[in-house]
């Protein structure tokens, strides 16, 4: 046994990536991430996300019964350095239909997590809140660093469809992780690394490329089908899963 195989491989010339503290946009052809501002952003995101509050159903937090209450709940708890969250506002439209945050955010080991994610009916299955994801994903992988995660209620399928269709691998079920709103929660964990990240930039690109969807705007190559390929040259164990 070589000293990788007892030890772990070496990480030559490893320097702990920058903090996203200071970022403020990003900014893609359908999408544009801001960083949370309540007066800016607490009315518009509470209109959208006042139409289901069937959205609420996984999160520590809401449904909020007015704008004002969605205000407050910003202002104590969207403004701090860990979570780092940011309104999704529709290019389009011009409108903000979502939030998201990067959390637990670990310079030192490499990690980041992005979660808080909460979609308005209007962002659901968009193109808009797919790449969304693809650029907080590309921020934190061209930032240096090496681990990127995703977490959710086990019992949350569509939260966990989505992270292997977004190119997430399952690692796993902490069971009995927390208690949330009075109830158990499993927690499902899903993750990217670096090694796999140009292959996901790669099936990202050709996703959103005008050219993946015809005069009505249908997908011709499903998302779920590129980054498939991506984590099969991984893992294979994990294709299927």
């Amino acid at each position: 046994m070589n000293d990788a195989e007892r030890l772990g491989f070496e990480v030559p010339g490893w320097v702990p990536p920058p903090r996203p503290d200071g970022l403020t946009v990003l900014e893609g052809r359908h999408a544009r991430l801001e960083r949370m501002d309540p007066d800016a952003h607490a009315a518009d995101l509470h209109r959208a996300f006042s139409l289901d509050d069937s959205i609420w159903d996984y999160m520590p937090y809401g449904p909020f019964g007015s704008a004002a209450r969605y205000h407050r709940w910003a202002k104590d708890t969207a403004m701090g350095g860990d979570p780092v969250f940011f309104a999704i506002r529709n290019q389009a439209t011009g409108h903000c239909g979502g939030v998201a945050s990067y959390l637990r955010i670990t310079p030192e080991a490499g990690t980041i997590e992005v979660g808080h994610i909460c979609l308005a009916p209007e962002l659901q299955r968009s193109v808009v809140a797919t790449e969304a994801m693809f650029l907080m994903m590309q921020w934190a992988f061209e930032a240096g660093y090496r681990r990127y995660e995703w977490k959710c209620n086990a019992l949350n399928m569509a939260s966990r469809r989505a992270a292997q269709r977004l190119g997430f691998s399952h690692e796993g079920i902490f069971r009995q992780a927390a208690v949330v709103k009075g109830r158990n929660r499993d927690t499902a964990w899903f993750a990217c690394i670096d090694s796999e990240w140009p292959g996901l930039k790669a099936a990202y690109d050709a996703w959103l490329s005008p050219a993946n969807f015809d005069a009505q705007g249908r997908q011709k190559e499903r998302l779920a089908d590129l980054t498939g390929l991506v984590r099969a040259a991984s893992d294979p164990a994990l294709a299927g899963r």
